[in-house]
């Protein structure tokens, strides 16, 4: 049977059709897609999951599982109280839960979901992290100003490494250093994760207040996300590679080791791109509009989508103000797809 389709039904589908290349950025991100959270709370971290497609959330006292494709609900892990960050270790099948307010990791299954264990930290553990060298897993403390050091089979903290600041975010080379952006001091740690101390300090200055950090582990370069910069750092020498402008308000940066790709979640509702077109010279390829509140990332190497937890906003009462109020059951997750 023949479908009748209007002359004028053809030509506007092929000006949508070819209006939506025309105004594709030169990086390819756009956002795809939604997922909406119902539920109320805060936010810090997501992580993309090893294995089932799935996509962890950190959502106030609980972390929401997410399907990666679909974002239907495929479970939580509850009683995380001002939950951060989390890890995995897959050899051993447990995720891990960096619990703020509690100042504990809650260890849990990932086939079930089933909480395991808590394990006592350092204060305030934020960012969370497995070393795959060590297969440590490594709490930043920002109120003790220290790192914990957790063997994940006798579920123990063997270390608590002090580092002279307030720890954000870590990274491991996987050989045996770990880097620290330390916050309150614009500059990096580097721990020797064999030794649990560390070994040099690297100014990073003109970047201020360092958040979000990744790594090029064939290049061996450093990004860290600043006030409006990215800071680009050789990780063997400590030398400032590069520095490059992006969006306000940083707090996560990923990286893509297929694409070449640095990026900072700003929360001002701008995904900023660099590409590393080798180890000594970056350009920031564009930034992608987002929406205001996104500012911490996750980045999954095999499909290239990016995740964005934010929120919709109360209108400011005050224009100089930072933070306005969440409206209460907006929480969602933004997906950038190439």
């Amino acid at each position: 049977m023949k479908v009748f389709v209007p002359a004028c039904l053809i030509t506007m589908t092929g000006f949508l059709i070819l209006s939506a290349f025309q105004y594709q950025g030169p990086s390819g991100y756009h956002l795809a897609k939604t997922f909406h959270i119902a539920s109320g709370g805060g936010w810090d971290y997501i992580a993309v999951g090893p294995h089932n497609n799935r996509l962890y959330v950190s959502h106030g006292t609980q972390v929401n599982i997410l399907n990666q494709s679909t974002g239907d609900s495929v479970g939580v892990i509850p009683n995380t109280t001002g939950v951060h960050g989390i890890a995995f270790d897959l050899a051993l099948g447990k995720g891990y839960t960096s619990n703020g307010r509690i100042n504990s990791v809650t260890v849990f299954d990932l086939a079930t979901n089933k909480v395991l264990s808590q394990i006592a930290t350092g204060e305030n553990p934020d960012a969370i992290m497995y070393d795959p060298y060590s297969k440590k897993i490594i709490t930043c403390n920002g109120r003790s100003n220290d790192l914990s050091v957790i063997d994940p089979v006798t579920e123990k903290v063997v270390a608590s490494i002090p580092v002279g600041g307030k720890p954000e975010t870590a990274v491991s080379d996987e050989a045996g250093k770990i880097y620290v952006n330390i916050e309150d001091k614009s500059e990096i740690a580097v721990v020797n994760i064999n030794q649990n101390k560390v070994e040099q300090r690297w100014s990073i200055a003109p970047g201020e207040g360092p958040t979000g950090l990744a790594i090029d582990l064939k290049t061996h370069r450093l990004f860290a996300g600043c006030d409006k910069l990215m800071m680009v750092i050789d990780a063997l020498t400590g030398k400032i590679v590069d520095k490059l402008p992006i969006g306000d308000g940083c707090d996560g940066v990923g990286f893509d080791p297929q694409l070449k790709y640095a990026f900072a979640s700003c929360g001002e509702g701008i995904l900023s791109v660099v590409q590393e077109e080798s180890a000594s010279m970056f350009k920031v390829l564009e930034n992608v509009p987002t929406k205001r509140g996104a500012r911490t990332i996750a980045v999954d190497p095999q499909t290239h989508n990016i995740y964005l937890p934010t929120a919709e906003f109360e209108k400011p009462s005050d224009p100089g103000e930072r933070r306005p109020h969440m409206i209460p059951g907006t929480f969602q997750v933004l997906v950038m797809s190439k």
